[in-house]
């Protein structure tokens, strides 16, 4: 992969640009800037327009550009669109922060693959390009519409290559991703970094649990993030009316944290199968309610059918609650014995795994004790944030070698 021209060393200035999703509601973002900023760099970020992103408009050493997010839709154009207008909104903003303060670095939060565009005239000009890939396109393509062949395929396919030949480096969140960027892209290993999503232990210690957000059951079983297509949340709904009508649960309420496309249907699913008096769905909540669900949750459930890495587990794990999970390899490499596999998609299994796990509290106990321990020593920010930032010590390095 060709190294780019030498970047000035005395500068230590970045910009930062995600597409799908806002700083103040990407954890992995603001992990990232705060690194960043402890670390003497001035940040820029280009994202979408939230009021989740007022603590950042006025921090210092950072600089938020924003733009109004694209209108949503499930029809399969509509990657176009957004797409290309969040690229569009995101050259415009870079521009801008290109003459206001400058930058000696740009990281694009991948997906979308597109970023290398608004990069490749920097790169021109001597600066080092960083792609944060969170998640393969073509598999979201794919878990979203069931089809991994077609134009659009091919289309993901190429831009995911360019974006990472592109590159000087790729960070990635696990090494099956890692794997796939080596083969896929061929791209070298020396240029490619695991940076692990995992919590900052200090903020994420369990609170005292609140029972009354059980909701007068005896227990509480939470799901947490952004709610797409690919994450399969009909599959948790399907195994709540199986434990309620079938396995004649009703000491249980179910607990759907956050928001995201598919949360209007996901509500209509749940008023379909009658078990919306056991169901809540909160939509985005703020980090300290965030934490009190988990810290009174008695289980957590990870439901998505794609073998990627995801930041539920790692949440569920820090607040020593055990984890259902479908039986992929990604999800073994985070939480391994703090969670129980079910076989991908089997929702009959992983409803019988949610009653079987609640009637064992020593169990329970064990997994959750082991899940927090996995955190503390392997998971955390804290142990990930200098392989973040000793990437960027290496861009700054005058004297790279070709590789």
């Amino acid at each position: 992969m060709r190294q780019p021209s030498s970047v000035r060393t005395k500068s230590r200035r970045v910009l930062m640009v995600t597409e799908n999703i806002a700083l103040g509601r990407d954890h992995r973002a603001k992990k990232q800037v705060l690194a960043l900023l402890a670390a003497g760099w001035k940040v820029s970020f280009v994202c979408r327009s939230d009021p989740e992103n007022e603590p950042f408009r006025s921090m210092e050493g950072l600089h938020l550009y924003e733009y109004r997010p694209p209108a949503e839709s499930p029809r399969r154009l509509s990657y176009v669109y957004e797409y290309a207008y969040s690229l569009l909104a995101a050259t415009r903003l870079t521009v801008v922060a290109y003459f206001k303060g400058g930058f000696d670095v740009v990281q694009a939060g991948d997906p979308p693959d597109i970023h290398f565009l608004l990069a490749l005239p920097f790169k021109l000009l001597g600066r080092s390009f960083v792609v944060d890939q969170r998640d393969l396109s073509p598999e979201l393509y794919a878990e979203r519409y069931g089809q991994d062949a077609g134009l659009l395929m091919v289309i993901l396919r190429a831009l995911e290559r360019a974006s990472w030949r592109t590159a000087d480096h790729v960070l990635c969140i696990s090494q099956g991703h890692r794997r796939i960027i080596a083969e896929r892209g061929d791209v070298p290993a020396t240029s490619i970094t695991i940076v692990g999503n995992g919590p900052r232990l200090a903020k994420t210690r369990p609170r005292p649990a609140q029972p009354e957000l059980k909701n007068d059951r005896t227990f509480l079983v939470c799901w947490v993030g952004v709610m797409g297509a690919q994450d399969r949340v009909d599959l948790a709904l399907h195994a709540v009316h199986r434990l309620v009508y079938e396995l004649g649960r009703t000491d249980c309420h179910f607990t759907f944290i956050g928001d995201g496309e598919v949360l209007p249907e996901l509500r209509r699913l749940a008023d379909q199968l009658d078990i919306a008096d056991w169901v809540t769905f909160t939509g985005w909540l703020e980090q300290d309610a965030c934490f009190a669900q988990l810290s009174t949750a008695d289980l957590g459930l990870e439901t998505t059918t794609q073998d990627i890495a995801t930041v539920k587990c790692l949440e569920y794990m820090a607040f020593g609650v055990p984890i259902v999970a479908f039986d992929l390899e990604e999800h073994r490499a985070q939480a391994d014995g703090a969670a129980v596999y079910v076989s991908p998609g089997d929702v009959p299994a992983f409803a019988l795994a949610i009653s079987q796990l609640l009637d064992d509290p020593a169990r329970r106990a064990e997994m959750g004790s082991l899940g927090r321990r996995r955190i503390e020593e392997t998971h955390s920010w804290e142990r990930q944030e200098a392989a973040f930032l000793g990437v960027y010590e290496r861009l700054l390095t005058p004297a790279r070698r070709e590789t």
